[in-house]
């Protein structure tokens, strides 16, 4: 596949670029100008470009938009001691329809999955998360998706997708993909009762925003877990943005936020991440300093990354048994990492979807509590979309 859905990174920026210090990141990664042309993806680990599409924004009223502040912010930054390999492939341009740039994002990021890279996608509204679900049709079996974000966008799926809306055509547009949603940060009165309902019924995940900010800790089995991310910049609260980047009074504060990124890129599972509802104003420098923050923390989590997950070698983890009301739990720690799992039982009377999904990654606390005859919340329902 050739990539020529991208237009090079503005001339602007790249001259920017070249009155930073020779260590600055835009000095160490691969960029899609117009001089060099398209980057060489043969060596890349992650590959960041942005895509111009708002139309479907509820108050969507013509504007237009572009990323270079945030790009000069997230060049002058100072890597970390990476091995990975950084490519900014330029932007997808808006389409003539919006379907059309769904087309393209969704083959974009089909092409670098199968390639082995992570999409990081730089975007306007959060339905793009659909196009990016969308390309793990025939890639990937059962997906997981994690959404950060004060709203569930369940939405009516009878009707046009919009980006409050999306995840209600992701859950029942075929093929049948996702396996698990967790949304973390919601808060509860930009929520239906009917929402809330939805999410309990189809034991999927949410975590308030009062939860997360108080152990924000607990997200990290949620990510460990999940496939794709999808970060919506609204569950940020209004003094860590610029001004019209403000949403509301209440939300995740920037060391959150930031600690949700690195621990989406430690995940070993997770294959794409995105960053949402950009919308850029005069008094740009908190919004575009803020999201070169988060990219930055994933890239440093994807540098982390550790490979704990072989429990075929007994030296490498330790067993522990709980009894909890009459059933077993088994629980596994990493020794070399110290993370957790809880394992999911089969039962051998139901076609279950994925065997991948009976190691379940948990926090220590869930140990402690099953201990306590208190069965985890993530087992239960885990163990219920099992059986169905």
């Amino acid at each position: 596949m050739t990539f020529n859905f991208f237009s090079p990174v503005s001339d602007l920026v790249l001259a920017h670029n070249e009155l930073l210090s020779a260590q600055a990141l835009g000095k160490k990664i691969k960029i899609h100008s117009i001089k060099w042309g398209f980057p060489d993806l043969e060596d890349v680990d992650i590959a960041v470009f942005g895509v111009l599409e708002n139309r479907n924004d509820i108050n969507y009223i013509g504007e237009t938009f572009q990323l270079n502040e945030v790009r000069k912010t997230f060049y002058s930054l100072f890597p970390g001691s990476w091995s990975t390999t950084v490519a900014d492939l330029g932007d997808i341009q808006g389409g003539e329809t919006v379907e059309d740039t769904y087309f393209a994002l969704k083959s974009t990021v089909r092409e670098l999955i199968k390639q082995n890279i992570i999409p990081v996608i730089i975007g306007g509204t959060q339905d793009l998360t659909y196009a990016v679900y969308r390309a793990y049709d025939n890639i990937q079996p059962m997906v997981n998706l994690v959404n950060v974000d004060c709203r569930f966008d369940l939405g009516d799926s009878s009707k046009p997708i919009k980006n409050n809306s999306f995840m209600g055509k992701i859950i029942l547009d075929e093929p049948y993909n996702l396996f698990n949603y967790a949304t973390i940060g919601y808060q509860t009165y930009f929520n239906s009762q009917e929402e809330k309902d939805l999410m309990d019924n189809l034991y999927f995940e949410a975590y308030r925003l009062g939860e997360v900010s108080n152990n924000v800790t607990i997200v990290e089995p949620v990510m460990r877990d999940a496939n794709m991310v999808s970060i919506d910049l609204t569950s940020v609260r209004g003094s860590e943005v610029s001004l019209k980047q403000k949403f509301s009074p209440n939300g995740l504060d920037g060391k959150e936020i930031c600690a949700m990124a690195r621990y989406a890129g430690i995940s070993n599972k997770v294959s794409s991440f995105g960053i949402y509802e950009y919308k850029p104003s005069k008094d740009d420098d908190m919004t575009s300093m803020l999201m070169s923050q988060m990219l930055w923390y994933f890239i440093e989590g994807v540098n982390c990354r550790v490979n704990d997950e072989d429990f075929s070698d007994d030296a490498s983890y330790q067993k522990f048994i709980s009894l909890v009301e009459d059933q077993e739990l088994v629980f596994y720690k990493s020794i070399k990492t110290g993370r957790w799992w809880i394992e999911i039982p089969f039962l051998s009377n139901v076609n279950n979807k994925l065997k991948r999904h009976t190691l379940l990654p948990c926090m220590h606390q869930d140990y402690i509590d099953a201990c306590q005859n208190k069965v985890p919340e993530r087992w239960y329902k885990a163990f219920q979309k099992n059986s169905i």
